[in-house]
């Protein structure tokens, strides 16, 4: 099928509600945009960004990809954050990973995946620099959800090591960086307690001065 009528049946549908709720709704929305957030997410389908914190369109900025990862050599997640940060000022950003990833699965086995294996790489690097706490657990499933977690952990500090995120706070710009994840058998967000807001609290080793 050329056409996937459902789904601008649906679209039409969803349009009529939200005009319901507020006549106004797509005129004031097409006039501007300033999220306060930006969403760095992983791509999985039950991991929607906007229904997960009940926010409505134009209320957050989302980039997603395979197991919400952030590396230096990325322009696509680069050229994103720095619209958010640069452009839009958004004062928040959050790497939320989640539970049961399949991507942090695929990267803890040592099978041949395709193509992915080499963006996965970034994720078994994170293994490798906790080699040790992850081998100490022996259930695979608290395995798979602690590395989901030190991924994000991991993502966070990439964040915080790019330029565009340093010269912001360089200027005094407001700016947080939040690690969460998302645990899809209840829904429920979860803070990693892990949120860095200043040059003071990366290690110098990554400072830009």
């Amino acid at each position: 099928m050329r056409i996937l009528k459902q789904l601008f049946d649906k679209n039409k549908n969803w349009a009529e509600r939200m005009k319901e709720s507020d006549k106004d709704f797509f005129l004031n929305l097409s006039k501007q945009q300033k999220p306060e957030y930006l969403w760095i997410g992983c791509s999985d389908s039950r991991v929607p960004a906007n229904q997960i914190v009940d926010m409505l369109p134009g209320q957050i900025f989302v980039h997603r990809n395979i197991a919400n990862i952030v590396v230096h050599t990325d322009l696509n997640s680069l050229s994103v954050i720095q619209y958010a940060v640069e452009v839009l000022k958004v004062k928040h950003i959050i790497v939320c990973g989640h539970y049961g990833c399949g991507g942090i699965q695929a990267a803890m086995e040592n099978k041949d995946h395709g193509l992915i294996d080499n963006w996965l790489r970034n994720v078994k690097d994170v293994y490798r620099y906790h080699q040790n706490k992850l081998d100490a657990i022996i259930n695979e499933k608290e395995k798979l959800d602690k590395l989901c977690e030190l991924n994000v952990i991991e993502q966070v500090s990439n964040v915080c090591h790019t330029t565009i995120v340093q010269n912001a706070w360089k200027t005094g710009q407001e700016l947080s960086v939040h690690g969460w994840i998302y645990n899809i058998e209840d829904g429920i967000l979860r803070d990693l307690d892990v949120c860095i807001t200043g040059l003071d609290e990366i290690s110098t080793t990554y400072r830009v001065v």
